[in-house]
């Protein structure tokens, strides 16, 4: 497993953009969705929703900064624990191949959701659990499959993600988008992993 110190060395930017809806619309087609969501270093977050829905309905995902109160926040602010942000995964689907639903089943299979504002050896606010919700269809999704995973995956501890509005959404410095894939040996969250849990009920 890579060093700790690619993650905490890492460079710091004070630069971010925002995402405007000018520039949503070139990523999103016609009746594609959004799913945003914070499960830890983003890095292995997105790596891993990449990797697993690439040609099966993933059709865009961007790493950023959701649920705080600053405009324009760069990655020094946001680790610093001051701006009230979550290091998070934006992706565009196509929901005609890949559902909402599943998209947070996974979700729930790859981070721990119990640890309060941590993953693994990551602390801190901006590391917390988190379901950014982009409409009422969406917060109704997110709360029936917290509520099953409490029960049926999780139940040995209690699930502290946020299930919120999204809010305004910050895309993260150039280096941060594909970290991983650019850089092959770079940090990866040890709690980032898929467990092996039985179907969720209908």
């Amino acid at each position: 497993m890579a060093s700790l110190f690619s993650r905490i060395f890492r460079p710091f930017s004070s630069a971010s953009m925002h995402l405007t809806p000018e520039q949503a619309a070139l990523n999103i087609p016609e009746g594609a969705q959004k799913a945003t969501v914070a499960a830890g270093c983003f890095w292995g977050v997105e790596h891993m929703y990449r990797h697993t829905f690439d040609g099966k309905g993933l059709l865009d995902a961007r790493v950023g900064y959701c649920g705080g109160d600053k405009k324009n926040p760069g990655y020094r602010e946001v680790c610093s624990g001051r701006t009230g942000h979550a290091e998070a995964l934006q992706v565009v689907y196509d929901p005609k191949e890949v559902t909402y639903r599943q998209l947070l089943e996974f979700f729930y299979r790859m981070h721990d959701p119990t640890t309060m504002n941590r993953q693994g050896p990551d602390t801190g606010t901006q590391y917390r659990s988190a379901i950014f919700f982009h409409d009422e269809e969406q917060e109704k999704i997110a709360k029936e499959v917290t509520e099953k995973v409490q029960g049926e995956w999780w139940k040995d501890g209690k699930v502290v993600t946020e299930v919120l509005p999204a809010g305004e959404w910050w895309d993260a410095e150039a280096y941060h988008q594909k970290y991983l894939d650019v850089n092959p040996g770079g940090y990866e969250c040890p709690s980032h992993f898929l467990r092996k849990f039985p179907p969720l009920s209908t």
